[in-house]
């Protein structure tokens, strides 16, 4: 065969490939531009470490603000992600998953705005409610989109996305407390939803949402933008046509959905993995981070140690996208469970010393950092994601609709709960105690995920059902 036949030969192979799988690039440039706003959404998590000491104690600000009014301000934006958990979700279907995310940058803009310009505490909390509300959105809708517009072949890369870009944006505030003034570094963070929707405008809508509204002509257009123009999206389309028609077929009510014994078992999982993954205090750990460094006095900078935990948070993040589905669900829970409880009951331990004795843990400021960091990548590596990514495994298509919003209340409800009674905790029992209280309740977490949770790797939607209606949990 002649040269010039093998080159023609060559890029007729290339371009059929082409059509059949699509270029991924373009997926994953939408996948990352979506995941902007879950580095906004970091940034609203992480602020509250660095604000704390300049706010409650050198009044930065130039009013009174105390510890009590500061657990209210770092701990209301998990209402307002609560509370925007249902209504994202009619937004999505009513404008599509692309305007109802740029939709958030204005109370994200308001909410930053209202904490650079604050004048009294009510002023702080809308801010925070505000940023809570835009935040807790994008960790609804940002998985939505990318989990719609990507091939099955790279969605699980995708999917990671978010998490880790909460991970990038909790390590940005640490990192640029340095520069001074929280009024400072408030508005720094705002400028990210602002650069967030400068990018996500140019990127297309989820090719499902113009199924949804049978503009089909749309979600060719979607499709080529996504995959190439080399693509033939007909087949795609005919695909998710097929899936609108049996969602729109096996449409139930919630009352029909509380009804099946699958349901109500996975929902009894997925909604014991929340509990014990908020009580475990992560959010305490993550919001108070520079105060517990301070508190140790472990000869460390507060701000470096706070940067060293986002560090190793963003790459167990990382490593967990890489292990996942190599090992199973339980045994990562179960191991990760368990090493939380280990490192809450150094840090107890080493608090009660320093309570009783300080001369005791001079030479052992070394442990609380270990034991955080120990807590953190345990956290990153499995507790964090694979409660999310149960409640998409373990429940069936028709019911998600409803399931998902109420894991999504329940598990800000409950950070909002930690949060802001960890001052008060940390009040009536002492840092010690408290951190007693978690280490026992991580515990109590590694034997409800031994005797109740299966192990869902590796085993189709179908026969998880399956499984959920004969066993009993």
């Amino acid at each position: 065969m002649k040269a010039p036949t093998l080159i023609k030969t060559a890029l007729l192979f290339r371009i059929s490939q082409m059509k059949e799988s699509g270029r991924k690039f373009p997926q994953v440039i939408a996948g990352l531009a979506a995941s902007g706003g879950a580095l906004a959404a970091g940034t609203f998590l992480g602020w509250t470490a660095p604000a704390e000491i300049p706010l409650v104690q050198k009044h930065e600000y130039g009013f009174p603000i105390s510890a009590e009014d500061f657990s209210w301000i770092g701990s209301i934006s998990n209402v307002g992600a609560a509370v925007v958990c249902f209504p994202i979700g009619i937004l999505m279907k009513s404008v599509g998953r692309k305007w109802a995310m740029l939709s958030m940058v204005l109370p994200l803009l308001i909410g930053w705005m209202l904490i650079v310009f604050a004048n009294n505490v009510t002023m702080l909390m809308a801010g925070r409610f505000l940023l809570g509300a835009g935040g807790g959105a994008f960790c609804i809708a940002a998985p939505t989109y990318t989990a719609e517009i990507a091939e099955p072949s790279i969605r699980g890369t995708l999917g990671t996305f978010c998490e880790l870009m909460i991970t990038v944006g909790i390590l940005f505030v640490y990192a640029v407390e340095a520069v001074g003034s929280v009024r400072m570094l408030s508005a720094i963070c705002g400028a990210i939803p602002i650069v967030f929707g400068a990018i996500f405008f140019f990127m297309p809508e989820s090719p499902y949402y113009f199924i949804e509204k049978d503009r089909e002509t749309d979600a060719a257009r979607s499709l080529k933008w996504l995959r190439g123009h080399l693509y033939n999206e007909i087949e795609e389309i005919e695909e998710l046509k097929a899936e609108e028609a049996k969602s729109r077929s096996d449409k139930i009510t919630i009352l029909q959905c509380l009804q099946q014994r699958a349901t109500i078992k996975a929902l009894i999982i997925s909604l014991g993995l929340m509990f014990f993954q908020q009580l475990s205090g992560i959010n305490a750990v993550i919001f108070y981070a520079t105060t517990i460094f301070d508190d140790a006095n472990t000869g460390l900078e507060a701000s470096t140690a706070t940067i060293i935990i986002g560090i190793i948070q963003m790459v167990a993040t990382l490593l967990a996208t890489l292990i996942v589905d190599r090992v199973g669900r339980q045994i990562l829970l179960l191991a990760s469970d368990f090493f939380m409880a280990l490192s809450t009951i150094a840090l107890a331990g080493y608090f009660q010393l320093k309570e009783c004795n300080e001369t005791q843990v001079e030479n052992l400021g070394w442990l609380p950092v270990l034991a955080l960091c120990l807590f953190i990548a345990m956290f990153s590596i499995r507790y964090g994601p694979i409660p999310w990514l149960m409640v998409g495994e373990l429940f069936s298509n028709n019911v998600k609709a409803y399931v998902s919003p109420l894991a999504g209340v329940f598990n800000w409800l409950l950070a909002f709960l930690v949060t802001k009674v960890f001052t008060n905790l940390r009040d009536a029992l002492g840092i010690s105690g408290a951190f007693w209280l978690f280490s026992g309740i991580s515990l109590v977490g590694t034997a409800f995920v031994f005797v109740v949770v299966p192990e869902t790797k590796g085993i189709s939607l179908f026969e998880i059902q399956r499984m959920l209606s004969r066993h009993i949990v």
